[in-house]
């Protein structure tokens, strides 16, 4: 099973860029997208179906803003949106999708980049999401939690963490939060299975057009499974050269 997390930073416009053609082309079984910025009447859902797709679309109350959905070849036999706390369900943060005894979590982590009162909120629901998503592995214990986490964890992550020590994204607290959720039995499938990749990332600033031409970049997005599944791990790794966001697709491949 080849699962793929992405970022688009708008469907409409990563349509636009070719996202289809490459789907098309590219074989996906689970497509988890984040950062949607759309409701599921925006676009012609059929560019989805015809290939094969069931849609599961969780939007953001807000237009053009946030949301996630998930794309599967395979039909779910479970579809819940949001995680039960009333500022990430208003921002369309956190889908699940259940396939068999195979949970798939989509989240789209809060950025903090727009100054201190979302950085409090980015703390705030990262604390939130642990708890729910700790309790759902007692209960589901086969899961990957999808998504753009916002946060590099290690300074192999980023690719200058003395110039960025103080940047959202980055900061202690944020990366510390990723040791505890690390420490806690999840698997980040990357690096378990590049544990000395170097300028391996998955977004990089749009401020400056040279920036992802020089690689300048961080990796913020994440394919983290329970430990449950780590035998499972057959490859994972990052697709820098689909250009069709800020972001870009990363993967993992399941062993049946």
């Amino acid at each position: 099973m080849r699962i793929v997390s992405y970022n688009v930073n708008g469907i409409r416009a990563a349509i636009k860029k070719g996202l289809i053609d490459w789907l098309t082309e590219y074989p996906i079984d689970v497509f988890c997208v984040q950062e949607t910025k759309a409701t599921p009447e925006d676009i012609d859902l059929s560019l989805f179906t015809n290939l094969g797709y069931h849609v599961a679309w969780y939007p953001a109350l807000k237009k053009g803003y946030s949301g996630v959905a998930v794309f599967s070849k395979i039909k779910p036999t479970l579809v819940t949106c949001g995680n039960g706390y009333e500022m990430s369900d208003y921002e369309g943060r956190v889908i699940r999708v259940d396939i068999g005894d195979l949970t798939i979590v989509n989240a789209y982590f809060p950025s903090g980049t727009s100054g201190d009162e979302r950085q409090g909120y980015k703390y705030q629901w990262l604390d939130e999401f642990y708890v729910w998503i700790e309790a759902l592995k007692k209960e589901r214990p086969n899961i990957i939690l999808a998504g753009d986490y916002n946060i590099a964890h290690c300074e192999i992550d980023i690719h200058d963490p003395k110039g960025n020590k103080k940047s959202s994204g980055f900061l202690p607290e944020e990366r510390a939060w990723m040791d505890q959720f690390i420490g806690a039995g999840w698997i980040d499938s990357f690096r378990f299975k590049n544990p000395t990749a170097t300028s391996a990332y998955s977004w990089w600033s749009q401020r400056f057009p040279s920036v992802r031409l020089n690689n300048k970049g961080w990796r913020i997005d994440y394919l983290c499974t329970s430990s449950a599944l780590e035998s499972k791990i057959k490859d994972a790794f990052i697709l820098p050269m689909v250009k069709h966001s800020d972001h870009c697709p990363i993967v993992i491949e399941l062993k049946k």
